[in-house]
């Protein structure tokens, strides 16, 4: 399973997301600082989740970092989130 599987498949067992993109980048960071041969160093995640809609940003990035786990995040050097809430009724 590739690193953004797992990121997938944790992240919508955490949130059941209405939406979910993880773009691996790290092909873009080639010889920068955390590139790894083979890829799987540097993500984009854009995700919108109705658990995530009630927080304040902080709280957003740190729930969606506890989902991903610290074994996982400890194994890539980037992770950009872009994380969407639904407009306030």
């Amino acid at each position: 399973m590739t690193v953004a599987e797992e990121i997938s498949r944790r992240l919508h067992a955490a949130f059941a997301p209405r939406l979910l993109e993880i773009e691996n980048q790290s092909e873009q960071h080639r010889g920068h600082a955390g590139f790894q041969e083979g890829g799987e160093s540097h993500y984009h995640v854009t995700i919108s989740a109705p658990e995530l809609d009630g927080m304040n940003r902080l709280a957003r990035h740190r729930a969606v970092h506890s989902a991903i786990g610290k074994d996982l995040l400890e194994s890539i050097h980037a992770l950009a989130l872009d994380i969407q809430v639904a407009p306030a009724a």
